[in-house]
């Protein structure tokens, strides 16, 4: 009997598996730009840090005793986890391994949810499962796609981090860690690719779930410094620091990010099961019968599209303010004496004292993280292009301009509006601290608000992009990625000033503190305008689609 009953189950899965070759080839070749950009962006920051901090803390004294204030701070703790080694490796992978599994998470959850959710959403998959595919060959091939580019991803680590000098198997050990973390959060976002009817709510729902894990892991961190917290153990970015790379690594960790990816996955094979192509468990509420006025305009359906993204971003940097603002007044006991710490800091926030640099930094760093939802802003005109729903709202009394303006409103707006949030969570954060809510509030709104122009020009050039080279669109996210690295790790690695000002952010003045002149606002103004302009006309002459 038992043989009878295999033949028929060992036949249904080969048949559910049917296609996944030929639609794994179809990934990688749709991710051929997007997977090396991440891999190698992310590797090689990861590889170059180690030379950074070798030259900054270029004896084991100072390492030992900047492991000694971190542990000791535990705002510090809180953002970026312990010191487990006072190594230029351990001090790499306690800068790098939470923040790396982050951005590994985000890796693999765009991939997923690109190669399952996004293909019913657009009509794509069902076109697909009329031929040779099985129920479950798009989920499976896009996991392979994420689970190779985070193979990908951990061999570049921890090959960079050797040829760099640095111990193989803790190199091994952070790359493993990054990579984990991001095949775990790949199982994740099938099971959110299948709760959701959107790829829009896949992501931010996985999003979301990078986010909690975050938090868990901050909570935890800051709670103690040996990573006994519990909270820190949930979390499965705090697996990928507590592997304690370079320092007597826990290797057994690693079966927790094995075993997490594991049921996640398996979750996710479940309930496609359980669902016929383009429905989804979580189905949105019917509205109601009657829109109400403010979708009347091409205005108010923008504003309805992006408010709960603005709405997120607007909170996230709150939060994100409040943090940085906690920790600015212990500034000078994270510097101490090192001179090459002072003058990185300096490079990045000014030569005004250095509470004002720190803050300046923080306001620098709030405006080009603010520069990612003002391009998202602006590219989701192109998702509606291409998912085919700018095309019914055209066909009525819509012009292309009108549309196109709609969503830019947002952008633009939106910018001042998080950026606004970042400047009051800093300053009511940095207040709080000092026992003076009100003393320092305008000023530290102000340099957060200083931002704006600066975001303006990569809207602006995204708007270009969208306009007059649509299929280019997406390059917008790499020039928002170079302005975040060279403003990230410009410094530390002392680039030349003519790299720096490639950045729109490096030709603001550093506030609070520095002198302010009009002239770099006038001209990241008009640069912004000119290339929106530019965009504008470009979107009203170009064919649709």
């Amino acid at each position: 009997m038992t043989a009878v009953l295999a033949g028929p189950a060992a036949r249904s899965g080969t048949r559910d598996l049917a296609g996944t070759g030929t639609l794994l080839r179809l990934a990688l070749r749709r991710d051929r730009l997007m997977i090396p950009l991440w891999v190698l962006l992310l590797g090689l920051t990861v590889a170059s840090l180690g030379g950074s901090f070798e030259a900054l803390y270029d004896t084991a004294a100072q390492r030992a005793e900047l492991a000694r204030s971190m542990n000791a701070n535990a705002s510090m703790r809180a953002l970026y986890g312990p010191v487990f080694g006072d190594s230029i490796g351990g001090l790499v992978a306690w800068r790098m391994a939470g923040f790396g599994a982050v951005l590994a998470a985000v890796m693999s959850l765009l991939i997923v949810v690109r190669h399952t959710r996004e293909e019913e959403e657009t009509g794509r998959q069902e076109m697909l499962s009329a031929a040779m595919v099985g129920r479950r060959a798009p989920i499976t091939a896009a996991l392979l796609t994420a689970l190779l580019a985070n193979i990908a991803l951990a061999l570049v680590i921890g090959a960079g981090l050797t040829a760099s000098g640095q111990p193989a198997a803790g190199s091994l050990a952070l790359g493993l860690a990054i990579g984990g973390c991001g095949i775990f959060f790949a199982g994740v976002a099938t099971i959110a690719a299948q709760l959701t009817e959107s790829a829009r709510l896949a992501k931010g729902l996985t999003g979301a779930v990078v986010g909690l894990a975050f938090v868990l892991r901050a909570a935890g961190d800051a709670a103690t410094a040996d990573g006994s917290s519990p909270l820190t153990w949930i979390s499965p970015i705090g697996w990928s620091q507590h592997l304690r790379a370079y320092a007597d690594e826990r290797w057994w960790v690693l079966l927790l990010l094995a075993a997490g990816a594991v049921v996640t996955a398996y979750a996710g094979y479940a309930l496609t099961a359980r669902r016929d192509i383009g429905m989804s468990f979580l189905p949105a509420r019917p509205g109601p019968a009657r829109a109400p006025t403010s979708l009347n305009g091409a205005f108010g359906l923008a504003w309805r599209l992006q408010r709960m993204t603005l709405l997120g971003w607007t909170i996230g940097f709150v939060v994100a303010g409040a943090v940085f603002g906690g920790i600015a007044d212990g500034a000078s006991d994270m510097v101490g004496d090192n001179e090459q710490t002072r003058q990185i800091l300096e490079r990045m926030g000014g030569a005004q004292a250095l509470t004002d640099t720190f803050l300046a930094t923080m306001a620098g760093m709030l405006g080009m993280v603010a520069a990612l939802y003002a391009t998202g802003a602006v590219l989701r005109l192109r998702g509606e292009e291409t998912g085919d729903r700018a095309e019914p709202v055209l066909a009525g009394a819509v012009g292309r301009l009108r549309w196109v303006a709609s969503h830019l409103v947002v952008a633009f707006l939106g910018t001042g509006v998080v950026l606004a949030a970042g400047g009051v969570g800093l300053a009511i954060g940095y207040g709080s601290t000092i026992g003076d809510m009100g003393g320092r509030f305008g000023p530290i709104v102000g340099a957060t608000l200083a931002q704006i122009p600066a975001v303006w020009v990569l809207t602006g050039l995204a708007t270009f992009l969208f306009g007059v080279l649509p299929k280019l669109a997406t390059a917008a996210w790499g020039l928002v990625g170079v302005s975040l690295a060279l403003g990230w790790i410009g410094p530390a690695l002392d680039l030349p000033q003519w790299a720096m000002d490639l950045s729109p952010f490096s030709h603001l003045p550093k506030l609070p503190g520095g002198d302010v002149t009009a002239t770099p606002f006038v001209w990241l103004l008009l640069i912004a305008a000119v290339s929106t302009a530019l965009g504008l006309v470009g979107a009203k002459r170009r064919d649709m689609g």
